[in-house]
């Protein structure tokens, strides 16, 4: 679908938009109360064709450019936390692996990631290191096979996915020049799948720890060369992922604004409705302003990235970091317009309010946003 599909576009955005006011709830309900997402809900998306809404057309996706599927993953980040978490996923993890893929891979992981027949879960983080070129978790070559060995922690899709695409290092490498990047499949030897406790909010979303004892990968499952592995975690998946975070964001407070705003003109005090205060209404005002900042932010940082411009990793973190620090001022506000009775279990701004914290830590939290843009703006000073 181009830029040109208008009409098309606003009728495929109507379409998500009554089904995350409709059915979405549906399942935000179930999964709040049964702290599982039921399979339902993945065979629904797939079959809807939301899970290949970015993909290209010749892969059997939707072909929508970034800046028009970030507009429909605002629409979807209103609903519930793992629902948009699914969406977003799936649409991103086909591209961090295609970028390398041969076209034997093509066929065995990318197309069929696409169709929504295999999950693959973007496995980089670990408890005893950072999320870059420190990994500890390393391989050892022994002929066609590679021995995989170390762990793995906060894995979103970790427990419930089909394969890993898993990133370590050649033993004994240092740095970013001895990384690889590796399908691993779920049902591998020598591997300790851990469901990790229940979160705060995103209710329902799986995350495993993972403990791998030389567990074989076969060579032929390495996605690009031998060191290649953190180019294919970032550029392919990252950089895109934290604007579509920034846009997570967006939409999470669009929802918090929206039951602001309901409650506000519901809830009468003292002869007046809330909206009559203007310490109220000024609270509103501001939220709408800093939703829109941000919306606009990380719109700019897509084109950025669809342009291929030298900005768009930094322009990504910006987005980032002020759209999760937007979303935390929203959503705190919204939550005392709502007063005592948003505190409440059960209440749709008490939900919001818990799944907005885990955008501050999906890929990378405001710290590594800061040193990412103070790295591009010293960069300019040498």
């Amino acid at each position: 679908m181009t830029e040109d599909d208008g009409a098309a576009f606003a009728t495929l955005a109507r379409e998500v938009e009554s089904f995350v006011r409709g059915p979405g709830e549906e399942y935000a309900e179930t999964i709040e109360r049964t702290r599982t997402v039921p399979p339902e809900l993945w065979h629904d998306l797939r079959d809807r064709g939301y899970l290949r809404l970015a993909a290209p057309a010749e892969y059997g996706g939707a072909g929508l450019s970034f800046s028009q599927y970030l507009r429909l993953l605002e629409l979807f980040s209103m609903s519930h936390a793992s629902l948009r978490m699914i969406v977003h996923v799936c649409n991103g993890v086909w591209r961090a692996m295609d970028q390398f893929a041969t076209d034997e891979q093509r066929k065995r992981f990318v197309l069929p990631q696409v169709a929504g027949d295999l999950r693959v879960a973007f496995t980089l983080t670990e408890p005893v290191a950072g999320t870059g070129a420190d990994l500890r978790a390393s391989v050892v070559r022994e002929g066609d096979t590679y021995h995989l060995s170390g762990e793995k922690h906060l894995i979103t899709f970790g427990v419930s996915c089909d394969y890993w695409l898993l990133f370590a290092r050649l033993a004994g490498t240092a740095g970013k020049d001895g990384t690889v990047a590796l399908m691993v499949d779920r049902r591998v030897a020598g591997v300790r799948v851990e469901p990790m406790p229940d979160t705060m909010g995103v209710r329902g979303t799986d995350h495993a720890h993972l403990v791998f004892d030389r567990a074989p990968v076969p060579v032929a499952n390495r996605l690009g060369e031998e060191g290649a592995g953190l180019a294919v975690a970032l550029g392919g998946f990252l950089t895109p992922s934290r604007i579509g975070v920034a846009m997570t964001c967006v939409g999470l407070a669009r929802r918090a604004q929206e039951l602001a705003v309901a409650h506000a003109g519901r809830r009468v005090t003292f002869g007046k409705p809330l909206t009559a205060r203007q310490a109220v209404s000024f609270a509103l005002a501001e939220n709408a302003a800093d939703i829109e900042a941000a919306r606009q932010l990380t719109l700019h940082a897509a084109r950025r990235w669809e342009a291929g411009a030298t900005d768009a990793d930094a322009l990504s973190s910006m987005a980032k970091l002020v759209a999760v620090d937007m979303l935390t001022r929203v959503t705190d506000k919204a939550l005392q317009v709502h007063g005592g009775i948003g505190y409440w279990e059960g209440s749709p701004i008490e939900r919001v309010y818990r799944d907005a914290r885990a955008q501050r830590f999906e890929e990378g939290t405001n710290e590594i946003q800061k040193t990412v843009i103070a790295r591009e703006i010293l960069a300019g000073r040498q």
